[in-house]
């Protein structure tokens, strides 16, 4: 009796070690940089480096010891000064998957069969020179759903970020493509053509649909980008990239929902352990944390974020999702525990509404979003733990920042007719937007909450065409968060005048636009 309950202990300690192997390895500097860890090179030491669960630190030989399962990635997160190498797409290679049976069959390929536990696993570092003081290009939502789209896509953006100066790294914030997941390679082709270090968000529609847990969603996602959470530094500022999709839902198993699995929400507390107080944390995810609409997203989820951010005073969220764009601030009502909000920019997207709308000279939809904000792509700028953003609209100036939205002419007596508005992209609420005529005295415009008139001018000439329209019909409108309005002056001459409208973003940032208006008898 006693040699069978030895037995069964045994086995039981055989499954376990089986289950929880040890990964180890080191993280060094690659002084010759061919990616192998020769007898000169030396360790790197208090570089975290995570299994998606625990994290730990490097010994003071560069070492490290992580537990692992049958599902594991393993990645180094890289701190400030160093750079990991980069494949042939500008992703980072600085992580190694471990799924010794590899993915389930499903309908688009996940990983192969990774084998036994390697004896050791060996991150790769190089120092690199980095400022506190950098800039990032933010993507909301490339979402092609065809090579159509994508070509749309490479062709309205990626031509012109190209062009952009003094950025040091790019992030998607999700939907890299529209569920057709043989897409991720032409995107990822597509967004290497920009040339600079890219990260990667997971959206609802880079998912495995075809699986019965959330943690199998991901399958093709970590075959083509890596690991879907994960947190890197760079300068003053950690950045901490999550999946905040649950698929499927766990109310019902239909659809998603969103917020985070117990197991994420572990890594972010166990990384944060070894992050300053003082750095600025920086959260993308796709899915909004739901103050604008609760049922979107778990309340008990992102509560726990916010208790886990609690002792750090400077903190940002992106996401994306919504083709529209807006500023959020969560207080205390929505579980946040400091004095000062926490701030959410939900970016507007790089595909617009969902490449709608009459096609422009390029032959590229226009597809402004429900909101009236342009398609395009935002900038975050960092000066060590503080940030600022600008909005880019594709195809246009850097100046361009709002759109006045009132008639080039007009007859005197109709004047008292028309109302002013002006569509201020990256705006909110208590944001100061003034008018002024040929230069004189600033007067302040009201802040309204209404759909675009000239996005709805534009949906019109869809649904009032007398012939077919090849081009796709927008969305709906929506009503959008940042729209200011005021009447002009009921008695105003005959003749030519100068509508000025400025505006003063969050960040103390002036922006001005102006419109030529003829006025007759």
């Amino acid at each position: 009796m006693r040699k069978i309950a030895l037995s069964v202990l045994f086995l039981f300690a055989l499954s376990i070690s089986y289950a929880q192997q040890m990964a180890t390895g080191f993280v060094y500097h690659d002084a010759n940089q061919n990616g192998r860890k020769d007898r000169s090179e030396k360790g790197i030491v208090n570089v975290a480096v995570s299994n998606g669960r625990e994290v730990v630190q490097t010994d003071s030989d560069g070492r490290y010891s992580l537990p692992v399962g049958e599902d594991n990635i393993i990645f180094v997160i890289k701190p400030s000064g160093y750079q990991s190498p980069l494949n042939n797409y500008y992703q980072y290679k600085s992580h190694y998957t471990h799924k010794p049976k590899g993915s389930p069959e499903l309908r688009y390929k996940g990983a192969d069969p990774t084998g036994p536990l390697p004896r050791s696993i060996d991150f790769p570092l190089t120092p690199a020179k980095e400022s506190t003081d950098f800039s990032v290009l933010v993507f909301g939502d490339p979402q092609a759903y065809t090579i159509e789209e994508m070509g749309y896509f490479s062709k309205g953006i990626v031509q012109e970020a190209k062009g952009a100066k003094g950025v040091s790294f790019g992030i998607s914030l999700g939907d890299l493509v529209g569920d057709d997941l043989s897409l991720h390679p032409p995107y990822q082709q597509a967004i290497s053509e920009i040339g600079l270090p890219w990260h990667h968000v997971m959206g609802n529609h880079d998912m495995n649909y075809d699986v019965k847990a959330d943690s199998l969603s991901d399958e093709t996602f970590e075959r083509n980008f890596g690991p879907v959470n994960y947190a890197f530094n760079y300068g003053n500022a950690h950045f901490i990239v999550l999946d905040n999709i649950l698929y499927p839902d766990p109310r019902d198993s239909k659809g998603y929902w969103g917020g985070f699995r117990a197991d994420q929400l572990d890594f972010v507390e166990n990384n944060l352990k070894f992050v300053p107080k003082d750095k600025l944390i920086v959260l993308a995810f796709h899915i909004p944390l739901g103050l604008l609409n609760e049922e979107s997203f778990r309340t008990a989820d992102r509560e726990r974020l916010f208790d886990l951010l609690k002792d750090y005073p400077n903190t940002l969220s992106m996401s994306a999702h919504t083709h529209f764009q807006r500023h959020s601030f969560y207080g205390k009502e929505q579980g946040w525990q400091q004095q000062k909000p926490h701030h959410e920019y939900n970016v507007g997207t790089t595909s617009g509404d969902w490449y709608s709308g009459l096609k422009n000279e390029q032959g590229i939809p226009t597809s402004t979003m429900r909101d009236g904000t342009p398609k395009g792509y935002a900038i975050l700028n960092i000066q060590g733990n503080t940030y600022t953003f600008d909005y880019k609209v594709a195809g246009k100036s850097a100046d361009y920042q709002l759109k006045i939205i009132f008639p080039a002419g007009l007859k005197q007596k109709e004047l008292k007719r028309y109302t002013l508005y002006a569509n201020f992209f990256i705006g909110k609420e208590d944001d100061v937007v003034e008018y002024s005529l040929d230069g004189k005295k600033w007067k302040k415009m009201e802040h309204t909450v209404i759909e675009d008139p000239s996005y709805l001018y534009d949906l019109l000439k869809f649904d009032n065409a007398n012939s077919l329209i090849e081009d796709r019909r927008p969305s709906n409108a929506v009503p959008s968060s940042h729209i200011w309005r005021t009447k002009l002056p009921k008695k105003m001459t005959a003749g030519n005048y100068t509508i000025q409208v400025r505006a003063t973003d969050m960040f103390g940032k002036t922006h001005v636009q102006s419109k030529a208006l003829k006025i007759t008898e």
